[in-house]
């Protein structure tokens, strides 16, 4: 092995080298995923409290957490999609989905991200 690498069982196959760059990137960004879904936990219990006190101010107080959270997700995205290009780009994820590695695909922000309100709510 050369002197970036360290062996890591079970990622990207048993014993495969991983360059230590690479590893303090995914471990770099799976503590902002984190960070935010932390973030995003605490905005939706804001959330629901002002949406059930049904104050006014609480009530327009939600249109900006809504959009911080809306925010947070898109960068969660984000930080997957960064993931997902440097695991491709390094050796454990090197192999074609022929030889165990998988295949996947990144959607453009927003795109396709419509809800549709069915009337229950």
């Amino acid at each position: 092995m050369e002197g970036g690498e360290t062996t890591l069982s079970g990622f990207g196959g048993a014993g495969a080298g991983v360059d230590t760059k690479v590893l303090h990137a995914f471990q770099t960004s799976f503590v902002q995923v984190q960070s935010l879904l932390d973030q995003n936990r605490v905005l939706i219990n804001e959330i629901n409290q002002n949406h059930e006190s049904k104050v006014p101010g609480d009530l327009s107080r939600n249109v900006g957490l809504i959009r911080e959270l809306n925010n947070n997700i898109r960068r969660v995205v984000d930080l997957y999609a960064d993931l997902s290009s440097l695991f491709a780009a390094s050796d454990g994820g090197g192999r074609a989905a022929s030889e165990g590695g998988s295949v996947g695909t990144v959607r453009q922000a927003g795109a396709g991200h419509k809800r549709i309100r069915s009337g229950l709510d």
